[in-house]
C-alpha cells in the first residue's frame, strides 16, 4: 500500500495561486495514476483532476479546467496540483488519492490509497 502526505495548502486572496503537492512513500508511484479530489464543508467529495501512469493524459473537473493543472514526477514520487486564479468556491479540503492499475477514473471509490489531506482557504 502507498501512503500519501500532502502540502502547500493553505490562506490565499482570490486569484492568488497555490501549488499542493502529494508525496508517496512504500511505493513507487509508477505503478499508480493519481487523482486531486476536494471535499468543501457540508459537501460532498467532488473531483477535481487526474493523471494517468505515464503523465501523457490529464483530466479535470469543469470548475477547475483552465486554471488547474495536474503532474507527476515519478523520480520524486510526487504529484501536483497547481491551482491559478483561486476563487473562493475553492476553498476545501484537497486530497490526493492513488488508484492501481492502467487508464484514470474520476470516481474516488476506485482509488486505493488516500491522503490525509490538505486545507485550502481563498478569501474575497
Amino acid at each position: 500500500q502507498v501512503q500519501l502526505v500532502e502540502s502547500g495548502g493553505g490562506l490565499v486572496q482570490a486569484g492568488g495561486s497555490l501549488r499542493l503537492s502529494c508525496a508517496a512513500s512504500g511505493r513507487t508511484l509508477s505503478s499508480y495514476s493519481m487523482g486531486w479530489f476536494r471535499q468543501a464543508p457540508g459537501k460532498e467529495r467532488e473531483f477535481v483532476a487526474t493523471i494517468n501512469r505515464s503523465g501523457t493524459s490529464q483530466y479535470y473537473a469543469d470548475s477547475v479546467k483552465g486554471r488547474g493543472t495536474i503532474s507527476r514526477d515519478d523520480a520524486k514520487n510526487t504529484v501536483y496540483l497547481q491551482m491559478n486564479s483561486l476563487k473562493p468556491e475553492d476553498t476545501a479540503v484537497y486530497y490526493c488519492a492513488a488508484r492501481l492499475g492502467f487508464g484514470v477514473s474520476f470516481s474516488g471509490y476506485e482509488y486505493n490509497s488516500w491522503g490525509q489531506g490538505t486545507q485550502v482557504t481563498v478569501s474575497s
